[in-house]
């Protein structure tokens, strides 16, 4: 556990040389065009520095070089147990450089700086070690022939991935992607969100220093509109892998369509039901899991338990001990090691989710708790940690992602009635329960359309299990052996004997 005080954190903050150019073949470089943009911090406004805005020429750069990187076979005809070993290297230079990468997190998306040292940076470089250690570990096949046949099942690498991930989890998004990408051989073309790019610039360098070829590994900082979409539109990228909306995903999958019907696989929106039945075991500990399940990261999660479903018997009662727990989550300077709800991203974003709170007022929603921008004299965009009673499924605030601290509290009187409202969603993406009965929670999981269903927990799981969603809220796998199904193909050799 580091000592490190906000005063220290501040210092460093003030010391801190940002890198903003692009990353393209071992090398930063500026934008073709030369153009920049403005990356302030949400912490307190301040200009934290110019970076590359990228665009189709950039690309266009980054893909022959991902191709000719890739054809060469210097990283993806490498043995399984190299490449592992040079991933493994990359998680320990992650770790090396904890401080440094945990401070520029913050300083550039606003989340708590304890966050960023103790969840985001660990879990990105788990992400690389894992996917390394199991490189060498998957075994390809041998078809059931006849005697004078041999039929052979291999996976071999995509090619050209192009990976464009969210803002909310710059760098442990980016890692998820990353880490089964590169362990299995391919050139990857990384498009960190422009609201939140700098970790993603920081490690491109550390993966060429961890003994990744140059060109492996390329960063393209920039718009989704500019650099994003030529990506996506480009003909020699294989495989799209993107983390965001629901809206800019079937955008991609229209733009697969357009050019070379590249494998697109997505992680997009939530509106994840949180439910707690009159039998839960703990009624603090569901109280407590669904304050944070809304309140952590500012709420900027898309597995955020924003619908907080309550059997009506104990909604009098198990209301009141979450608005408690709530008041355990308050707004604060994000480098100060003791804050636990940073800022919201962007005066955009802040602007999005005070729009939702006014439209859960003109809906008729009762305001329990929270509600209002705070800390406006720092310059930063904090909102309260907030939450609606008494709210209908039907509400645009029940409906849409919001992507910030707003809860809405929901009752029903049957399981029935709770499965149903539950689905009652474009989304898919997670769920919880909360009951003491073992029947009731298998067969509620069982018919909640949801990728993950936690019970009696909120936000369970590690990098063994796979993390993705149902309907709109995408496909394909993150974490787990599963992901690496993305960036493989299945190639049937048959011999005749």
């Amino acid at each position: 556990m580091t000592t490190l005080t906000r005063a220290d954190w501040e210092q460093r903050a003030r010391d801190l040389k940002i890198e903003g150019r692009a990353y393209i073949n071992g090398e930063y470089t500026d934008a073709v065009s030369g153009e920049t943009f403005e990356c302030i911090s949400p912490v307190d406004g301040r200009l934290l520095g110019k970076i590359a805005s990228c665009d189709a020429a950039d690309a266009q750069r980054a893909v022959d070089n991902a191709r000719a990187t890739f054809n060469s076979g210097v990283w993806s005809r490498l043995a399984p147990t190299k490449r592992k070993a040079t991933m493994i290297r990359f998680a320990g230079l992650l770790k090396q450089h904890a401080e440094e990468l945990a401070l520029l997190e913050t300083l550039d998306m606003g989340k708590p700086i304890s966050d960023s040292l103790y969840i985001d940076v660990p879990g990105a470089a788990q992400a690389l070690s894992w996917s390394g250690e199991a490189i060498d570990k998957i075994y390809d096949e041998v078809a059931a022939t006849p005697h004078d046949q041999l039929g052979l099942v291999t996976r071999e690498p995509v090619g050209v991935v192009g990976a464009i991930v969210p803002w909310n989890f710059p760098l442990m998004m980016a890692c998820w992607k990353l880490g089964p990408a590169l362990s299995t051989g391919n050139s990857v073309i990384l498009k960190p969100s422009e609201k939140s790019p700098l970790t993603a610039i920081r490690i491109a360098a550390l993966a060429v220093e961890a003994g990744i070829p140059k060109g492996v590994l390329n960063v393209l900082p920039g718009y989704g509109h500019t650099v994003g979409k030529a990506l996506a539109l480009h003909n020699d990228v294989d495989t799209l892998v993107f983390t965001g909306s629901t809206k800019i995903a079937k955008q991609l999958l229209i733009y697969s369509g357009e050019s070379n019907m590249k494998r697109v696989w997505l992680e997009a929106g939530g509106k994840s039901p949180n439910i707690v039945f009159a039998d839960a075991p703990d009624l603090q500990a569901a109280a407590e899991a669904a304050a944070g399940a809304i309140a952590f990261n500012q709420g900027e999660v898309c597995t955020a338990g924003s619908r907080l479903l309550v059997e009506r018997s104990i909604k009098d009662k198990f209301l009141p001990l979450v608005i408690e727990a709530l008041k355990t989550w308050k707004p604060g300077n994000p480098l100060d090691p003791a804050t636990n709800v940073g800022a919201l991203v962007d005066t955009q974003q802040m602007n999005t989710v005070l729009a939702y709170i006014e439209s859960g007022h003109t809906d008729g929603a009762k305001l329990v708790a929270g509600g209002k921008r705070i800390l406006q004299e720092t310059g930063g965009t904090y909102v309260e940690p907030t939450i609606f009673d008494g709210v209908s499924n039907a509400m645009k605030i029940a409906q849409e992602e919001i992507f910030g601290p707003v809860l809405s509290v929901i009752t029903f009187d049957s399981a029935e009635e709770a499965i149903q409202i539950a689905n009652d969603t474009p989304y898919g993406l997670a769920a919880a329960v909360w009951t003491a009965d073992i029947s009731k929670a298998h067969l509620t999981a069982k018919a909640l359309r949801a990728g993950s269903v936690w019970v009696n927990q909120y936000d369970g799981g590690d990098m063994t299990a796979p993390f993705g969603g149902f309907k709109q809220s995408g496909n394909g796998r993150d974490k787990s052996l599963h992901a690496f199904d993305k960036y493989t193909e299945l190639k049937a050799t048959w011999i005749k004997l």
